[in-house]
């Protein structure tokens, strides 16, 4: 009989189950509700969530036997690293899987609105041909500033200067990271200087209390007028009502967003604005990052149960 028992709540990629399957007895509930899972828990000694699944103190408290969460993905935010950690239990995640996925679609958001995409290929879908009123501009020559200089926010730095962004400015609280970005040539700022003269702000930072609504009324006033805001971190970073207002004046030139507070947030004023590219949370959603992301957290959360060493522990 199988030592271990592993629940997957929100899919993985068949490649993943088999290196589980080498460990324990593995069940796929992709979609289960919240109380199921809270009935269910009790069972494993290991879970794997991506996004959707919230991994609450009360799912941890029921989970009487559980060894180890994993998320198949960078963000732990639906996890409660808190009660996790008071009750002993590992949490792993896959960092690195989703990197390339997350950069490629911050530039394809930047070149979309630089281009004016959406509303070309609408137009043309509703029989128009409005070539003159969709005169855009280029990316070349523009200034970017990226929040958070991690895996992704240093890979979009890379992309953007290969298409001529000649000033990428970063900004973090870890100088370690800083220095990283220096190393590459890129300049490092204060965010003051970063909101004054970006064109373009691309935001990667996790979901925290401290970066909970960072970028609120108060930070967009400090922005460069007809500032282009690309979002592919979190939901709840940024203000959405501030951002609206910000829109709506102008001030802000145009929005693309992957992520948002509430998810998915239906058809509000800000999704559907005329100078918004929302786009429902892909950032991680291509064949290859989400096979790496199954390999990466089905070796992880093995070796988390079989007492080996662990490349991306969270707690």
């Amino acid at each position: 009989m199988d030592e271990w028992k592993i629940l997957i709540t929100d899919g993985m990629e068949e490649i993943g189950k088999n290196i589980l399957r080498d460990v324990g007895e593995t069940h796929d509930r992709t979609g289960i509700t919240a109380d199921e899972l809270m009935t269910e828990i009790g069972e494993y000694h290991a879970v794997i969530v991506r996004s959707r699944t919230k991994i609450s103190r009360q799912v941890i408290q029921a989970g009487k036997k559980l060894k180890v969460i994993g998320r198949a993905g960078v963000g732990v935010d639906n996890i409660d690293l808190e009660a996790a950690q008071e009750l002993g239990i590992t949490v792993v995640n896959a960092p690195t899987a989703a990197t390339i996925a997350v950069a490629e679609l911050t530039m394809a958001l930047m070149m979309s609105l630089a281009r004016n995409v959406a509303q070309a290929d609408e137009s043309m879908k509703a029989g128009s041909w409005i070539k003159k009123q969709l005169t855009g501009s280029e990316l070349y020559g523009k200034t970017l500033g990226i929040v958070g200089l991690g895996r992704i926010g240093s890979a979009v730095a890379e992309r953007a200067s290969a298409f001529g962004m000649p000033i990428v400015l970063g900004y973090d609280t870890a100088e370690e990271k800083l220095s990283a970005l220096r190393e590459l040539g890129f300049e490092t700022v204060t965010l003051e200087d970063l909101y004054a003269r970006a064109d373009y702000i691309s935001i990667h930072v996790p979901l925290t209390p401290v970066t909970r609504g960072m970028i609120d009324a108060t930070a967009i006033a400090r922005m460069k007028p007809g500032v282009r805001l690309v979002c592919t971190a979190r939901g709840g970073i940024i203000d959405e009502d501030a951002l609206l207002e910000a829109l709506d004046s102008g001030h802000v030139a145009g929005a693309g967003l992957d992520v948002f507070a509430t998810e998915p947030p239906g058809p509000t004023k800000l999704v559907t604005h005329p100078n918004v590219i929302a786009t429902p949370h892909i950032g991680a959603q291509t064949r290859e990052a989400q096979t790496r992301a199954s390999v990466d957290i089905a070796h992880e959360v093995k070796s988390a149960l079989e007492g080996g060493a662990l490349r991306w522990k969270v707690s």
